[in-house]
């Protein structure tokens, strides 16, 4: 895998009708800078808005992966972000004058073809991989879903389906070699879907750029002589079409036996894009699609942020500690005597963080707080835990440098046994809710396995700058 970022060298533009909306379109690639990263930006509104490739904007899953930004969105994104990531390129710039991107033969090769044509330019700053050191796992007990990444220092993709219909059976494919194996034996893989399917989308007026020359359609109902007749009028067929020996609606030969699912990875290596880095991992997929990918996508995102916050405040790392208290005071602006937090062990971004407070008899607040018999006091207990939730809610919002964590209420404080010099408080934090700038969380403080405190807060993420006029 390569090594250092790249881009483009030059801009290149693909014209074409989308698949489902059926509008035309315009879609020019342009390089970009170190870090830019992908971004779609919708020229043909006003302030042309920008639309990061990451899964924090994917609003809709129905038909393909849409992204959007307020009222800006980029419809079926998939095909083209497989060809950006299959051949490696990190930073790019995609300006689009419509809502979709063409279809063009329903694979990714239209989109490989122009990137190609454009060449490439290898960049300063070295690649930013996201490299997969524990297993992550997504189960759909429903769906019958399981996608899983393992450790591997390169990256590569298995995937099987079995849509338990003959036409298609059991497929299953693999790509081991990202360099050598995408542009030929998966770029072009055309999108697949079944025939009641596409009937039905006809009906419901979507599909309006959809034709039987960018989709392999699999027929799994009976279609005598008289409702293929039928169908060609409905859906506007050429003559020539007809129902293969293998049960595809067709007038083109298959570019692959197993087409199908190598647009499932294409699909997948497209959707994964999403994360917001390169990775390196093997993943093995089995039955997925675009919502399943998605949700894998965000358990991956959510795992990278959290080695780059690790990164960012953790200048040496420590076994069993995640941040120390030299990084705790790169994040929380308290300090002693009020930093009641020693150092955090364990934190899973927008869900939940354990921290640890060693109580020593030279705490300032024991000199007056029941002197010859010290306790710490329960309010300081609540601060504590306040403070370690803080610092994973500060984290899950963009920009945590200019932003401070505001409590507003506290709700169901119990005290359940005296803690006193020599405890070590460990502290659990859940977020139980999360909208805009504002949160709810449970937390609850231990000593030794034993419960000795719980609350709930509620607060809000508040500009720095701004924190006068607020308080």
């Amino acid at each position: 895998m390569l090594e250092l970022q790249r881009t483009i060298a030059k801009p290149v533009s693909l014209s074409g009708t989308g698949l489902h909306t059926g509008t035309s379109c315009t879609i020019t690639f342009k390089p970009a800078p170190d870090n830019h990263g992908i971004k779609f930006v919708r020229v043909d509104l006003g302030g042309n808005p920008e639309i990061p490739a990451t899964v924090d904007y994917v609003v809709d899953l129905s038909r393909g992966t849409t992204l959007a930004v307020g009222e800006a969105k980029v419809h079926t994104v998939e095909h083209v972000l497989a060809a950006i990531v299959g051949l490696q390129i990190d930073n790019i710039i995609i300006e689009i004058d419509g809502i979709e991107p063409p279809v063009g033969d329903g694979s990714a090769m239209p989109f490989v073809e122009k990137l190609l044509e454009a060449g490439f330019v290898t960049q300063d700053t070295p690649k930013d991989y996201l490299v997969i050191d524990q297993e992550v796992m997504y189960h759909d007990e429903e769906n019958g879903i399981d996608i899983v990444a393992l450790p591997l220092n390169d990256y590569r993709i298995t995937i099987m389906v079995d849509y338990q219909n003959p036409a298609l059976g059991s497929q299953h494919t693999g790509m081991f070699n990202l360099e050598k194996e995408f542009v030929k034996e998966f770029a072009p893989a055309r999108t697949f879907c079944f025939l009641s399917e596409v009937e039905m989308l006809a009906d419901q007026g979507l599909i309006k750029g959809g034709n039987i020359d960018n989709a392999v359609v699999i027929v799994d109902h009976d279609l005598d002589e008289e409702g293929l007749k039928r169908l060609k009028g409905k859906l506007k067929l050429p003559e020539d079409v007809s129902v293969t020996h293998e049960g595809f609606l067709s007038h083109n030969k298959l570019r692959f036996k197993n087409e199908p699912v190598r647009h499932k990875l294409l699909d997948m290596l497209g959707d994964l894009a999403l994360i917001g880095a390169p990775i390196k991992a093997q993943i093995l997929a089995a039955r997925p699609g675009h919502r399943a990918n998605v949700e894998f996508a965000k358990k991956i995102r959510a795992l990278y942020q959290q080695k780059k916050l690790v990164k960012k405040y953790q200048f040496v790392k420590k076994e069993g500690v995640v941040f120390d208290a030299n990084a705790i005071q790169r994040i929380l602006p308290h300090r002693y005597p009020f930093l009641l937090v020693d150092k955090i062990i364990d934190l899973e971004l927008d869900k939940r963080v354990v921290g640890v407070k060693s109580v020593t008899i030279n705490e300032p607040f024991f000199q007056g707080h029941f002197p010859g018999q010290p306790i710490m006091p329960g309010v300081l207990i609540v601060e504590a835990m306040a403070q370690v939730s803080g610092i994973m809610v500060l984290n899950s919002f963009i920009d945590p440098d200019n932003h401070l964590v505001y409590f507003m209420s506290i709700n169901n404080a119990k005290f359940r046994k005296p803690v006193v010099p020599g405890d070590q408080l460990v502290m659990e934090a859940e977020l139980i809710s999360k909208k805009s700038k504002y949160f709810s969380i449970k937390a609850a403080a231990y000593v030794d396995g034993t419960l000795v405190a719980e609350a709930e807060f509620m607060g809000a993420i508040i500009d720095k700058e701004n924190k006068k006029q607020d308080s």
